[in-house]
């Protein structure tokens, strides 16, 4: 990916933050937060990653919400964003946090099972 398009993307996730968390009144759209945007060298499509607070049906809720949103949302990022032509914008979900989440109450697991190692030694 190119530096241009880098800075495209981080100006892309602050706006769309701002745009998502203020503008939109829609009831569907939950507690979202744009974790990435990834632009294509050409800058004519952006991949903005979500994560969601919320159950799986709200979840489905505010990507249905955003779907609906999205030619406002474009219209706002080519508004706010010097660009010859604003980025086709697709979103999709951020399993990194999920999978970090899970991965953290495993070792939770794994240590809640196990004994101190100073303890051990008294048995």
């Amino acid at each position: 990916m190119s530096h241009r398009a880098n800075r495209v993307g981080e100006q892309m996730k602050k706006e769309l933050s701002d745009i998502i968390g203020r503008k939109i009144k829609d009831p569907r759209i939950g507690f979202v937060t744009v974790t990435d945007v990834q632009v294509t060298g050409d800058l004519q499509q952006a991949k903005v990653f979500i994560s969601v607070l919320g159950d799986e049906e709200q979840k489905e809720n505010t990507l249905k919400g955003l779907a609906k949103a999205k030619g406002f949302i474009r219209t706002e990022i080519g508004n706010r964003i010097r660009l010859r032509k604003t980025p086709e914008i697709q979103f999709e979900w951020d399993d990194a946090m999920e999978y970090g989440n899970r991965i953290n109450s495993l070792l939770h697991q794994l240590h809640g099972d196990e004994k101190p190692m100073e303890n051990r030694e008294e048995e």
